[in-house]
């Protein structure tokens, strides 16, 4: 088996902010597997807020790098690395590779049935209620729109926005950034609002207060649910979970995290980490199980590969087998 690794780096249409950080650009980590008879690839960018970054994973993957070359599979991946960004891009290109040389799709080998599915698009915060009203508005085709705040004057934001879309579906992305009294605070307007959801309000182990609180508005967990060994503890405290692939350690585990959720009556979101196309495509396979859908990350990018994803405005129609998958 052939195995490399490379860096990218895509600049993204503007800088993107959300509570705590700002990005200018996504760096990706590009894995390729050959084995004579097809190539796979995968892409990861990481969780920036575990202090992974492209070459953190790199180093990884090339530590591993003679088990990869000796043919190493999904099954045994799982174990030899943990959950995280490396082993998403591996796994990503070991599923891809399965794809190309038997001959199947992706949609053959997971027994899932394609269809359209419709993004959010998100925007991200901006200073003054005026300035996140007018991003609203600019996205005019975008149905479901997706809103990055932190603690300040969430709610002048979110009314400023509702009132410039009326018409849209809204959900919030508070990135851990508020307390549990300014979300007991704010949720009976938010759902005046209409505010279809509420993700990740409180900190990453900074959540048990939600064990049991009855919210006027669905909460979704992000950074409180990393990969399945952590899902029976989300699911006591939020009524989504997000699903992140950067997260998961890849679709193997992705796919075992939904179904483990899809049994557990527990609602599904599908994220990302604003990669291209090649981080959206095995994504697009969970969106099909999700009540919630966010691979808007190639629409955040000044450029995206030619021949990835297709989006129509914010449906993505399909993923081209020979692309990924």
């Amino acid at each position: 088996m052939k195995f490399s690794t490379h860096i990218e780096e895509w600049e993204m249409r503007q800088p993107f902010r959300i509570a705590g950080s700002e990005f200018t650009h996504s760096r990706s980590l590009v894995v390729s597997l050959s084995d004579g008879q097809g190539t796979g690839r995968g892409e990861a960018q990481g969780a920036f807020y575990l202090g992974e970054t492209a070459e953190s994973m790199s180093a990884q993957l090339e530590a591993l790098a003679p088990e990869i070359e000796q043919g190493l599979d999904r099954a045994r991946l799982q174990e030899a690395l943990p959950p995280g960004g490396a082993r998403n891009a591996l796994d990503c290109a070991l599923w891809d590779l399965e794809c190309k040389r038997s001959g199947q799709s992706i949609w053959q080998l997971t027994g899932i049935h394609p269809k359209p599915v419709c993004t959010v698009f998100t925007i991200g915060m901006e200073t003054t209620p005026e300035a996140m009203a007018e991003k609203a508005s600019a996205a005019v085709r975008a149905s479901q729109i997706k809103v990055k705040l932190d603690a300040d004057r969430p709610l002048e934001k979110l009314t400023a926005i509702r009132a410039a879309r009326p018409d849209a579906d809204l959900v919030v992305d508070a990135n851990q950034s508020w307390t549990f009294e300014l979300l007991q605070e704010i949720l009976p307007a938010c759902r005046e609002l209409g505010i279809g959801m509420i993700e990740q309000p409180l900190p990453r182990g900074g959540d048990a207060s939600l064990e049991g609180f009855d919210a006027a508005v669905p909460l979704c967990a992000d950074e409180s649910c990393l990969h399945l060994g952590e899902f029976d503890i989300a699911a006591r405290r939020y009524d989504m979970i997000n699903i992140k692939l950067d997260k998961t350690g890849g679709l193997t585990e992705a796919l075992a995290l939904a179904r483990q959720a899809e049994s557990s009556g527990c609602r599904l979101m599908v994220g990302n980490m604003a990669g291209t196309s090649l981080s959206m495509a095995p994504a697009f396979v969970i969106a099909q199980l999700c009540d919630y859908v966010d691979i808007d990350g190639p629409l955040l990018l000044r450029h995206d590969h030619i021949n990835g994803l297709h989006y129509q405005d914010c449906v993505v129609a399909s993923c081209p087998a020979e692309f990924w998958g």
